[in-house]
C-alpha cells in the first residue's frame, strides 16, 4: 500500500489543549495537500475551519472528550452545535464507569441519542480501550452494532496508551457488518499504519503521519 492510499484513511488530527488557530490552520492546509479522510479538531475550532477549508475536507471534532463522563445532554448539546458549525464527523468518548457498572441499557441509549443528533454525520464511538478488559471491548463491540453507530473507536490519545493489533484484530470479529473501525493513539510509522489498515481499520486518527511524509520529501528518505 502506498503513502497516497494510506493518507485517504488518515483523520489527521490536533487535539492538544495548546492548539491555536495557526496550527490548526496548518493541518487543515496539510489535510488538503495530502488527501486525508478528514481533519480532527477540538470544537472551538470547528466553525472558523469550516470557513476556511471551504468544502474541502470534512471536519471532524470530538465529544465528551477526553474523559467522556459528561451528561448525555450535554454530550447531545456538544455534538448537534458541533454539527451546526460545520462538522460532518463526531468522535464520542463513552461513559467508562457505566461500562464499569455494567449500565449497558445506558451506553446504547446514549449512543443512539448522539446517531440521531448526527443525522446522516458520521458518528464515531471512542472506547478507550487501554481502560478495558477483553470481555469489555467485546460487550462494546456489541452495544456500538446494536446502536447504529458507524465506527467504534480505540482510544482518545489522552489515556495512556493508544490503539493496538490486537484490538482492531478483536473488534473485527465482534462488530456488526455495518460498523467500521478507526485504530488512533500513538500511530507512529507507516508500517504501523499499514499493518492497522490490513487488520481491516479504515481509519487511522493521528498527528504524526503527514509528519512523517513531510520529512521523507524534505530529506529523500
Amino acid at each position: 500500500m502506498n503513502e497516497k492510499e494510506i493518507l485517504k484513511h488518515v483523520d489527521h488530527t490536533l487535539l492538544l489543549q495548546t492548539a491555536t488557530w495557526d496550527e490548526i490552520k496548518q493541518i487543515c492546509d496539510d489535510a488538503i495537500q495530502y488527501g486525508t479522510a478528514s481533519v480532527c479538531i477540538p470544537p472551538s475550532y470547528v466553525k472558523q475551519a469550516a470557513e476556511y477549508v471551504k468544502g474541502k475536507m470534512p471536519i471532524c471534532t470530538v465529544i465528551g472528550f477526553p474523559n467522556g463522563y459528561m451528561t448525555t445532554k450535554t454530550k447531545e448539546f456538544e455534538t448537534k452545535d458541533a454539527i451546526s458549525n460545520g462538522a460532518s464527523e463526531i468522535d464520542m468518548v463513552i461513559n467508562v464507569g457505566w461500562l464499569k457498572d455494567k449500565k449497558y441499557d445506558l451506553l446504547e441509549e446514549e449512543i443512539r441519542t448522539l446517531k440521531a443528533a448526527c443525522g446522516s454525520n458520521i458518528l464515531k464511538v471512542i472506547i478507550e480501550t487501554c481502560f478495558l478488559t477483553e470481555e469489555e471491548k467485546v460487550k462494546m463491540c456489541e452495544i456500538v452494532t446494536k446502536a447504529g453507530a458507524d465506527y467504534i473507536k480505540t482510544s482518545t490519545g489522552f489515556g495512556g496508551a493508544g490503539a493496538t493489533f490486537e484490538d482492531i484484530a478483536l473488534f473485527s470479529k465482534h462488530i456488526g457488518p455495518n460498523v467500521k473501525m478507526k485504530a488512533a493513539g500513538g500511530i507512529a510509522s507507516l508500517d504501523d499504519a499499514e499493518k492497522f489498515l490490513s487488520l481491516g481499520a479504515d481509519r487511522l486518527g493521528t498527528s504524526r503521519i503527514i509528519k512523517l511524509v513531510k520529512n521523507q520529501e524534505a530529506t529523500g528518505y
